[in-house]
């Protein structure tokens, strides 16, 4: 029996139970499995086979996972790769592919968020743009950690102005609050929205309360 091929479009056998792959792709994602020699008992694969099998299917099943939520946003195929880029730019804080999708979503318009109102249009993002954003926010002494906990908190700072909004209100709350250093770390994990605020109507509601100083 070991002579004659497995019934598999993926594996076959020959003689001396050699594994091979007949897939290019299959082979490529799994790195981890060599050619094996030896008998197979009770028809059963060896643990080895078995675990580098096992990541041959989360390999496939992250792409299909990935490729499926970047086309349920209806982009075409070249803003998907720039929607993948993004996520990658997000891969250091370890979050799942739901995950970055909400944050890219709700920071640029591909998914409700009250914070914008009304006023925030669909659009893909830059992939530049994400990581000047993530850029500046480590030079306020943020952490990766911190970077995770803030993107949960508030996924729409991405979608904010760096020079507008990011910058100017930093400097606002060094100059006119004394907020700086540990103490703004402190407060950006605290209230991250801060990062956002572009209206202070002094009591007056513009109906824009979300991005007001009032709420400081």
């Amino acid at each position: 029996m070991l002579g004659k091929s497995l019934a598999s479009p993926l594996l076959t056998f020959d003689p001396a139970t050699r594994l091979c792959f007949s897939s290019p792709d299959l082979a490529k994602a799994a790195p981890n499995i060599a050619l094996v020699n030896g008998n197979f008992i009770n028809g059963s694969l060896p643990n080895v086979i078995r675990g580098g099998w096992t990541s041959i299917f989360a390999a496939k099943k992250w792409e299909i996972r990935s490729t499926t939520q970047a086309e349920s946003l209806g982009l075409s195929d070249e803003d998907r790769k720039t929607w993948e880029a993004c996520r990658q730019a997000l891969s250091a804080f370890k979050f799942s592919i739901e995950e970055e999708d909400k944050i890219l979503g709700k920071a640029f318009g591909q998914v409700h968020s009250p914070y914008w109102g009304e006023e925030r249009k669909k659009e893909v993002p830059k992939v530049e743009i994400v990581n000047e954003i993530l850029d500046y926010l480590r030079s306020l002494s943020l952490s990766d950690d911190d970077l995770c906990k803030l993107l949960k908190k508030f996924p729409e700072v991405l979608g904010c102005s760096l020079g507008d909004e990011l910058r100017t209100n930093v400097q606002v709350l060094e100059k006119e609050w004394g907020i700086k250093g540990k103490s703004l770390r402190n407060l950006l994990l605290r209230n991250p929205k801060v990062l956002g605020y572009n209206i202070d109507c002094k009591g007056d509601c513009m109906a824009q309360c979300t991005r007001c100083w009032v709420r400081f």
